[in-house]
């Protein structure tokens, strides 16, 4: 079955902008990124979108679909009704380069700034030894494609351009949380999280979670567990104490 869809689509660069109206031929089965190069093809050849795998893989096409942030290529035609209009815009909370390109260049410098996987010292990689079960925890976190739509959405930044500086975003204090729970990184990467990457600005509203194209539970398993990580170090006097005698990854 084919019908036309009617589209709004952002065109414009880091000058401005505005949405412009687009009737596209729409076949069964078919996501927002085929109409897109539907659209591209038939009557706005210099449309500018990012995308690669088309298989939600490689996190390449996020954008916004009716102010919501999503993959292009995983967001089906049939969730929206023949009649609806479809609003197609960049990614907010990162500059524009034109049209559905937007300027992600912020998450690789906060990428750049978390300290590496650290193991024991004198430690060779062919010799890690790790039970299963410690590796589970951290395993859902490698999952992440990096679309950055966690990035997008989350509100510290989103509307707040001053934190960027002050706060990494919800990708990169995963990135954190997994390193803190790999069983053998020995660095103690709670002060940091708290002082440098900015783990305290989150207010867990798990806006970051809702949108993750892979469902990973980016509140509930890592931004929370980190937190209370933190708050046992500064607050809790038992472990204040035991921190005191006994440092780790020392003895």
């Amino acid at each position: 079955m084919t019908y036309d869809a009617s589209f709004r689509v952002w065109r414009g660069d880091v000058d401005g902008g505005d949405l412009q109206d687009y009737s596209v031929p729409v076949n069964e089965g078919e996501v927002v990124l085929d109409i897109i190069h539907r659209l591209q093809a038939t009557q706005a050849p210099d449309l500018a979108v990012r995308w690669n795998c088309k298989a939600g893989k490689c996190g390449s096409c996020s954008a916004e679909v009716n102010g919501r942030p999503r993959l292009l290529c995983m967001t089906r035609m049939s969730t929206f009704t023949e009649d609806e209009v479809i609003t197609v815009t960049p990614m907010r909370t990162f500059p524009v380069i034109r049209d559905l390109v937007t300027d992600v260049s912020f998450n690789y410098q906060k990428a750049r700034e978390i300290p590496s996987f650290t193991p024991p010292p004198g430690l060779n990689p062919g010799e890690y030894r790790m039970k299963q079960v410690d590796v589970e925890r951290s395993q859902e976190f490698r999952k992440c494609i990096e679309c950055f739509l966690c990035q997008n959405t989350c509100h510290v930044v989103r509307d707040h351009e001053e934190n960027k500086q002050a706060f990494a975003g919800p990708r990169f204090l995963m990135r954190v949380a997994e390193l803190e729970m790999h069983p053998l990184d020995v660095a103690d990467r709670r002060d940091a999280a708290q002082a440098e990457q900015g783990l305290g600005l989150c207010n867990i509203t798990k806006c970051c979670t809702e949108v993750c194209p892979e469902n990973i539970r980016i509140t509930d398993n890592a931004l929370i567990p980190m937190k209370e990580r933190v708050a046992d170090r500064r607050y809790d006097p038992i472990v204040w104490l035991g921190n005191k005698l006994f440092r780790r990854g020392e003895g």
